[in-house]
């Protein structure tokens, strides 16, 4: 069996992770570049967890300038098995009132300007996205959730926008026509690297207001969204911790396969294959590659 390694991304208002004991602060070379930050690493209840905040401390980046695949190549690295996002959202939904947490388990992609693949020129691999997040760690977070007392909604769809800037009217109503409930500019390419390393991925989305769509929130401002940020990130902290003290310590194989989905992915042959790339994917894709 493998040890349980539970990684969590701080999205906005999440810069650290209090509860964490025996904290070292790790730096991991990444082929792919510099990550959000340097990872903190410790134990919860004897679990151990790896924090990263996605935007590194003060909100320095911006979703379009993250690299999502150092940040999950140095996660891989450290040996997460399971990955918790935590993420800000807008909603769609008058009943996804700002301060709702919404564990989604689909996502559509409407970014446009990040690299969303690890593989490529020298090795193709294409894995199933069909059902993007595993449902063992989304119902662990909801057990978590329930023990807490805090309310959550299970299911529904988060769709990424590039961003930096919100949604215009147009865009927000077409989202709401479509059935979305949520909006964020974080979880893609994110989850599809996730499941290109193998690692199960399960999102809390935070919501922090209603998108423009709504009368009431038809210009959403930074200053609106910082006083939801603050008790939404209240209850996530303790969310993290209890989610830590219930986890199984040994990682539970996956009923979806997210752990295993390189398996049947890698078309490539292996004459073909770039040993430069190989060389690069040594953590997210060694165990089928053989390094």
């Amino acid at each position: 069996m493998t040890q349980a390694v539970l990684g969590i991304i701080g999205g906005s208002g999440i810069y650290d992770l209090p509860g964490l004991e025996n904290v070292r602060e790790e730096r991991i070379t990444s082929p792919w570049g510099e990550p959000s930050a340097p990872l903190r690493r410790g134990e919860i209840a004897g679990l151990p967890v790896v924090f990263l905040p996605r935007h590194d401390k003060g909100h320095r980046l911006s979703p379009s300038d993250i690299n999502y695949r150092a940040n999950i190549d140095v996660l891989k690295r450290a040996g997460v098995t399971d990955l918790v996002s935590l993420s800000a959202c807008g909603s769609f939904k008058e009943e996804l009132p700002p301060g709702t947490f919404v564990l989604v388990d689909q996502f559509v992609d409407r970014t446009y300007k990040r690299a969303s693949s690890f593989f490529g020129r020298g090795c193709v691999a294409h894995v199933s996205m069909a059902h993007p997040v595993s449902p063992r760690l989304r119902l662990r977070l909801a057990e978590a959730a329930m023990a807490e007392g805090i309310e959550v909604v299970r299911g529904g769809t988060y769709v990424c926008i590039e961003g930096p800037q919100f949604s215009t009217l147009a865009e927000s109503l077409t989202y709401k026509q479509l059935g979305y409930a949520v909006v964020g500019m974080t979880n893609m390419p994110e989850a599809k690297l996730a499941r290109e390393a193998e690692i199960c991925y399960a999102t809390v989305a935070m919501v922090t207001d209603f998108d423009c769509w709504h009368p009431d929130h038809d210009a959403v401002t930074v200053q609106d969204i910082l006083k939801v940020l603050t008790a939404n990130a209240e209850k996530a902290q303790r969310l993290v911790a209890r989610l830590a003290r219930d986890f199984p310590r040994e990682h539970e194989p996956c009923p979806i396969g997210s752990d295993r989905a390189l398996e049947t992915a890698i078309i490539t042959a292996p004459e073909a294959r770039d040993p430069e790339l190989l060389k690069k994917l040594d953590a997210v894709a060694g165990r089928v590659l053989g390094r």
